[in-house]
């Protein structure tokens, strides 16, 4: 293995910074925990949009969840697009081409901003995208600790890249690309970030998360490391393994209107599309199906878009996925059934074992199971008809069955267990023995 990553390494020109492969993945056993911004910036709703974005709103989410939610493991606060743009989404970067935070967005700058949020005993994550940055391309950026400027790494003829085509394709053959992205995680690094989301990744790009992820190596910083897309290709999965510490396996769940997001728009998505991605993932390798509507229903602020009823099957579905568990709403406002959804500490545990589901029944009423570490089954059924039905799960045999989400014993079923109406767009979680 080592030497076909030497061979592959060479022909990205980066042999001579050969390192172990994901050494960045090694910290990360379990799916990370927390909050994404981009839910509130991809609002239409007044008060929020892409001018949400700014250093006072972040400090308000890292408090909110410190004291709500960071005792159920909800640690990392990850900014999304828009950092390092101002109002006119126009993107900064210093003289070496590293992004740099908007002054009027974050007047403190990252560092004070990761202190503050570290010292509520949380982390801090940052957004980037794939390709090189035209702006970087078009000032020539000199590349720090190299005699190369940007436009030496950029791939001839110039090709766009990434799934806006808004950067150029980068040219791994020069060693001067590593150097690049080298110098912006250690530039992340010394402000004390702890998670980078590379978006726009697209089957062309993994070697850009390849760079990244020696990015980190070489910083000598854990940084959870997520490759993102609208999906990301199916195709790309397997080759990001080695590199990417979760992949993004669906569309954005926001639904681009006056709340967070809809059951069409787009929370269902996931149970038709996780299914194409079993096999793919392992145990520092996650299925991220991006953040969840589970954050506010009442009073002021933006409102989820889905019911309670909706909210308790996303938190389901994502943990039995073992996905990353991150809310996608205005935390600050999160109330009282958000919180004990997202609490539930059964229910994370389920996510935090770090194993997948597999899909037994597919269609409108479907049945997934998955075994834990210590040998238990769980198994989660989901009526994404319109009417309320009943779903038969397999025991085989006679089993002790617990509802996970009610945190109550059942009682011992012989050969199959029915969860009794399940109403529409519902689930039932069960451990089984």
């Amino acid at each position: 293995m080592q030497r076909l990553l030497s061979v592959f390494l060479a022909v990205l020109g980066l042999s001579s910074l050969l390192v172990p492969a994901a050494d960045a993945r090694t910290p990360f056993v379990k799916p990370f925990m927390g909050w994404s911004s981009w839910s509130l910036e991809s609002s239409t709703r007044a008060g929020y949009g892409t001018s949400w974005l700014n250093e006072s709103h972040v400090r308000d989410a890292a408090s909110a969840m410190a004291s709500k939610l960071e005792s159920a493991g909800y640690t990392y606060v990850n900014i999304d697009s828009g950092w390092n743009a101002d109002l006119s989404w126009v993107f900064h970067t210093d003289v070496n081409g590293i992004p740099a935070p908007d002054p009027g967005r974050f007047p403190s700058g990252i560092p004070a901003l990761a202190s503050y949020v570290h010292g509520l005993g949380l982390k801090l994550g940052l957004y980037a995208v794939t390709g090189l940055e035209k702006e970087v391309y078009a000032k020539n950026a000199p590349i720090v600790g190299t005699s190369c400027h940007a436009q030496d790494i950029a791939y001839r003829p110039l090709t766009p890249s990434n799934g806006w085509g808004g950067n150029w394709k980068v040219d791994f053959t020069n060693p001067c690309a590593q150097k690049y992205y080298d110098s912006i995680v250690a530039k992340f690094a010394s402000w004390g970030v702890d998670f980078i989301k590379v978006d726009g990744t697209t089957a062309d790009n993994v070697a850009d998360i390849a760079a990244w992820s020696l990015a980190i190596d070489h910083s000598r910083r854990p940084m959870w490391l997520t490759a993102s897309a609208w999906p990301v290709p199916r195709s790309a999965g397997p080759s990001l393994a080695p590199y990417a510490n979760g992949v993004r396996v669906d569309t954005d769940v926001e639904c681009y209107c006056e709340t967070v997001s809809t059951w069409d728009s787009s929370v269902k998505a996931r149970w038709a599309d996780l299914p194409s991605w079993q096999g793919v993932f392992g145990p520092r390798y996650r299925p991220d199906l991006d953040s969840m509507p589970i954050s506010n229903n009442t009073g002021s602020g933006i409102q989820d878009g889905i019911s309670d009823v909706e909210r308790q099957s996303v938190m389901t579905f994502w943990s039995m996925a073992s996905s990353p568990l991150y809310v996608g709403g205005d935390i600050y406002f999160l109330d009282s059934s958000a919180v004990s959804i997202l609490t539930n500490p059964e229910v994370v545990k389920v996510d935090q074992s770090g194993t997948y589901a597999t899909q037994v029944t597919g269609g409108d009423h479907q049945v997934w199971t998955k075994r834990a570490p210590d040998g238990r089954m769980y198994a989660a059924v989901y009526n994404l008809g319109s009417t309320p039905a009943d779903i038969t799960v397999d025991l085989g045999g006679a089993r002790p069955v617990r509802d996970v989400v009610a945190r109550t014993d059942l009682g011992r079923f012989r050969g199959s267990w029915t969860a009794a109406s399940v109403p529409p767009h519902g689930s039932r979680l069960i451990r089984i023995g």
